[in-house]
């Protein structure tokens, strides 16, 4: 499993962005306050996290085509907090303007480097990682808080490529002593983890990426199973180190 090329990952960034933009036109002020799938949020924080990533993540490419690096979010991670907590309950159209000024400058900043590979690796503070890190972030971001917002667009609509990208990603949640055989219904089976207990868990592709991601599986379909016996699913360590992304 390997993640996508950038001019693939920039056709998918605006993919994602075209969705959760045409999710929050359709909102009211009240839908805002309602809540989100996230515990303790309302669609008004899922919305203001994703203004405020997008500006962050393109703040990281601004700083690293002048070959410098900045923190993720200005003021850390209780600079990010404050900023979700004093927008959460803007109202509809605030949202709606904040948060595509925040998509644009991220796209806008993504694809100014269309097809110049040397920019792609281009050091950035997030996670020390590089711009395409970047980029496979705020795709996280954008389809993941998308499904949080809990209007229609859950993680059963989560394509093939975008779950084999998070098995890739978040292995880093099985604990060491685990070994995770993934079997996605009809696709071949994925071993995540090289512990010595080892656990089956089968389902819909989307399924099983949606419990990696902390998130409710929408078909129902995910088991667990040990020596053909079926058991319960296997506690997960944290979001992977670093600053945490989709809370």
């Amino acid at each position: 499993m390997t993640a996508p090329a950038p001019d693939a990952l920039l056709a998918e960034l605006h993919k994602a962005a075209d969705v959760v933009a045409a999710t929050a036109a359709k909102f009211t002020d009240e839908d805002i306050k309602a809540p989100s799938a996230l515990p303790g949020w309302t669609r008004g924080h899922v919305l203001a996290h994703l203004e405020g990533i997008s500006h962050a993540m393109a703040r990281q490419l601004e700083y690293a085509a002048r070959g410098e690096t900045v923190e993720l979010y200005d003021g850390g991670q209780d600079g990010r907090n404050k900023a979700i907590e004093m927008a959460a309950g803007h109202s509809a159209d605030a949202h709606r303007d904040d948060l595509a000024a925040g998509l644009d400058r991220a796209l806008g900043a993504f694809d100014s480097l269309a097809g110049d590979t040397t920019r792609w690796q281009a050091r950035i503070a997030y996670r020390g990682g590089v711009v395409l890190d970047g980029g496979l972030a705020l795709w996280r971001e954008i389809v993941i808080h998308t499904a949080d917002l809990d209007v229609g667009y859950g993680p059963e609509t989560w394509s093939r490529q975008f779950c084999e990208h998070l098995f890739d990603f978040l292995s880093a949640r099985i604990a060491p002593g685990d070994k995770l055989v993934v079997q996605p219904l009809a696709l071949p089976p994925v071993t995540l983890g090289n512990g010595g207990r080892s656990t089956v868990i089968s389902g819909m592709i989307t399924d099983i990426a949606a419990w990696l991601a902390g998130r409710e599986p929408s078909l129902g379909s995910l088991r667990a199973s040990a020596a053909a016996d079926g058991v319960d699913l296997p506690e997960l360590l944290p979001w992977p180190a670093g600053t945490p992304e989709a809370k």
